[in-house]
């Protein structure tokens, strides 16, 4: 019999003609008991960067602390403020280091990294630390499956802030119909060149 806990959760990252779109659902499981229905998974770790988040909840949470502060210590010395690729270069070290560590429960953790620095960075950290950047969209967690063909049918070159949004809103919605570790809700943050901007936090109650 399988005993692993599992989890769940949808994220999606998009590039956009003017920035970066994070996007999240809002609900945490573990197995079959959903634990939180108004979690936050798109979280700013700088005036113009944020994450989102999939995997366990205490290396996340970890992870993201971590990671401030390291922009805060490394800009202090440098003098300079981090682009979106030294970050997440730190990020995929620490997540990379993470999982490696001896322990009984495995630290998965699964990170988008959006950032704007003259032009629109996207990452994605894999679990295994490994980093790719991204260049149009990318979708993390239980509902990948469910959203990648809404994006891979539907996504263009330079969509405008509106209709990106709308995009990533059917992408998250798709996967809460069809996906039980998503639900709850969803967030929708912009990142562009005057910085950080929640676009959407919308909560949606099951009706029985």
């Amino acid at each position: 019999m399988d005993k692993t806990l599992h989890t769940g959760t949808t994220t999606v990252g998009i590039v956009f003609k003017d920035g970066v779109l994070l996007a999240a659902d809002k609900r945490a499981t573990a197995g079959h008991l959903i634990v939180n229905k108004h979690i936050e998974k798109v979280l700013p770790i700088d005036e113009k960067m944020a994450v989102t988040t999939a995997g366990l909840v205490s290396d996340l949470q970890l992870l993201v602390r971590y990671i401030k502060s390291e922009i805060r210590l490394r800009e202090q010395r440098l003098k300079r403020k981090l682009t979106p690729k030294e970050v997440a270069h730190l990020l995929s070290i620490a997540v990379y280091s993470n999982i490696r560590k001896f322990s009984p429960l495995m630290g998965v953790t699964h990170f988008l990294l959006g950032g704007y620095n003259n032009e629109p960075y996207l990452y994605e950290i894999f679990p295994d630390g490994s980093l790719t950047k991204v260049d149009d969209f990318v979708a993390s967690g239980s509902g990948t499956e469910i959203v990648y063909g809404l994006l891979e049918t539907d996504y263009k070159e330079d969509l405008t802030l509106e209709e990106a949004k709308e995009l990533v809103k059917r992408a998250i919605n798709a996967s809460l119909k069809r996906d039980t570790g998503s639900g709850g809700g969803i967030d929708i943050v912009a990142i562009t060149k005057e910085g950080i901007k929640r676009l959407e936090k919308k909560e949606i109650e099951p009706k029985l």
